[in-house]
């Protein structure tokens, strides 16, 4: 799945599955940007952990929940790259509350950064993508939008709307040679989901029938394979990789 050099922008790259999806496109080949948002220094940890796979790298700030953000971050990717053809929208925070404890704040910020920075970081490159006949758009979802959790009512809609949200551009890009998916990862140990409290996590492995927790390679090795070209036949779709936790 050699990528010959296309420029692919991952948001929320500096740690977690945005790193590790950074690095293993890089590693097949891709001319990566590292997004992150306020963390430099691990931004660069990640640009020279993939100059020294050889690749090429270079960290880009913006708060892509910011529209004009993200548009200004593409115009950068593409002046210092050159266009972008792969886009991994992976940025994303949680303020779990139950929903009637929930404040307007908690639903609004999480609201904003999971789903409407998707869409704002679509349209910043999809016209680029369809007038060059390729693009490849992955969204990362969870398997909270697929079922719903307690005490996640508002990352559970916006991981739902970005599946709708990526369906739709499915079927207005698909003509013009770009997919758009999304993966649902299940429960990934990264430092997102380290602060759970041990009663929930230990509630957790009970529910993955593979009896372990995912890694952020994991989801990495399914990322790559998705903006490939081997999955060019692949758009509008939801992969869940989740140990089997929602099958």
């Amino acid at each position: 799945m050699s990528a010959s050099g296309r420029v692919a922008l991952v948001t929320g790259a500096s740690r977690g599955i945005g790193r590790a999806v950074a690095i293993e496109l890089a590693a097949r080949g891709y001319r990566v940007a590292v997004n992150y948002r306020s963390s430099e220094s691990t931004a660069m940890d990640v640009v020279r952990a993939i100059e020294r796979l050889g690749g090429t790298a270079m960290a880009a700030r913006a708060d892509v929940s910011d529209r004009e953000l993200a548009d200004s971050l593409a115009a950068q990717v593409e002046r210092d790259l050159g266009p972008v053809e792969i886009l991994v929208c992976n940025a994303g925070i949680t303020r779990d509350n139950l929903l009637m404890r929930m404040k307007d704040s908690e639903w609004d910020d999480v609201l904003r950064t999971n789903l409407s920075s998707v869409y704002y970081c679509v349209k910043a490159v999809i016209r680029g993508m369809m007038k060059a006949r390729f693009g490849r758009i992955l969204a990362m979802g969870s398997v909270s939008g697929l079922v719903g959790n307690a005490g996640q009512a508002n990352y559970a809609a916006a991981k739902a709307g970005i599946a709708g949200l990526i369906r739709s551009v499915a079927r207005e890009a698909a003509g013009r040679g770009v997919t758009a998916n999304v993966i649902a990862p299940g429960y990934i140990d990264t430092d997102m989901t380290s602060g759970l409290p041990d009663d929930v996590k230990s509630g957790i492995l009970p529910r993955i029938p593979a009896g372990r927790y995912g890694r952020p390679e994991d989801i990495a090795s399914a990322a790559a394979f998705l903006v490939s070209d081997e999955a060019a036949y692949i758009t509008g779709q939801v992969l869940a990789v989740d140990g089997g936790m929602t099958m």
